[in-house]
């Protein structure tokens, strides 16, 4: 186990992306700060991408504009193609991050081309933003399985992860962008990534379909990883898997990181915060089970302390009438 690990925080972007309603650009750049006074290192803020295929993130160049830039804090956009790193330079990013699917079928469906052709294109795009000085990470979808075609091999996943650090990602978090993966398929995936990419080079990233994340996240803690990707209040979800309940909660994998005494330096009560307050913002539930358990603890403790006030208070008023 490593005895720290950094929370990437992923809400602002791929938490958000997916959100059925609008999404106001203040209510965004609230978020973001609040992750920020919360002590998070990494906040992917959002993603430069045609509007016409994520309208949630219509906004990018707005709210680079207007959220509070600490430092020591880095704040990583996604940009799938030059347009989108042209924006994101001129909006004064410092890191972006690419993707690449393990998938074949996946990669065919969505950006319609092969594995092979999508790493050429985000070649051209990594290899842009470092003549820039800026940090490229890389994100390898569909890691352990598609929605396409099932089963991934781990040597592809591996293959593609290995593709962009020989490209020039400083980290690439290897994606179970739908949620099927399993401590099982987990290890092997990761097993067959670190024969090709160190462990300080590697993040995870998971999602809580089938509720197998945090056992995933465990298992990959066990083979030295020392990044985990989160979203506070489990926001987000996949198009492509129907019942996908999201990232995996920030808060959760929290409780699992204090749990082993593995340091992270995250406020929690911070994170609560920003929990209810996106929750609230967005009207949905909470997807946290951790955020739901200290939540409703905290209500709990609120609701006796006003109780025993009341009483005290009671008490008093009781004793002046006796004495007048």
């Amino acid at each position: 186990m490593p005895s720290s690990v950094t929370v990437y925080e992923v809400g602002p972007r791929d938490g958000l992306q997916n959100e059925p309603k609008s999404i106001r650009t203040d209510v965004k750049v609230t978020l973001i700060n609040m992750l920020t006074d919360a002590g998070f290192k990494a906040i992917e803020a959002t993603s430069f991408v045609s509007p016409k295929w994520v309208p949630q993130l219509g906004d990018a160049k707005d709210v680079m504009a207007r959220v509070r830039r600490a430092p020591g804090v880095q704040y990583p956009v996604l940009t799938p193609n030059m347009q989108g790193l042209t924006g994101a330079l001129a909006s004064g990013c410092r890191e972006v991050a690419v993707f690449a699917a393990a998938s074949e079928a996946f990669s065919k469906r969505n950006i319609n081309c092969t594995v092979e052709e999508s790493l050429k294109r985000f070649e051209a795009v990594v290899t842009a933003a470092r003549k820039e000085g800026v940090a490229v990470r890389g994100y390898v979808s569909c890691a352990v399985g598609c929605p396409y075609q099932g089963a991934v091999e781990p040597e592809a996943a591996a293959a593609v992860g290995a593709a962009l650090h020989g490209m020039g990602c400083y980290e690439v978090s290897m994606a179970d962008t739908i949620g099927v993966g399993t401590p099982a398929s987990m290890e092997r995936m990761l097993q067959a990534t670190l024969r090709q990419v160190p462990a300080s080079a590697l993040a995870v990233h998971c999602h809580d379909t089938y509720g197998m994340a945090i056992a995933n996240i465990a298992s990959a803690l066990r083979m030295g990883i020392s990044v985990i990707d989160s979203s506070v209040a489990g926001l987000g979800g996949c198009p492509y898997a129907r019942g996908a309940t999201g990232n995996v909660a920030t808060e959760d994998v929290l409780y699992l990181l204090d749990g082993y005494g593995i340091r992270h330096g995250i406020d929690m009560d911070a994170v609560l915060r920003a929990s209810e307050y996106i929750s609230g913002a967005l009207g949905r539930p909470n997807g946290s089970r951790v955020a739901r358990a200290l939540l409703a603890r905290r209500a709990d403790e609120e609701a006796k302390a006003a109780k025993a006030a009341a009483k005290e208070d009671a008490g008093m008023a009781v004793a002046a009438a006796v004495a007048a």
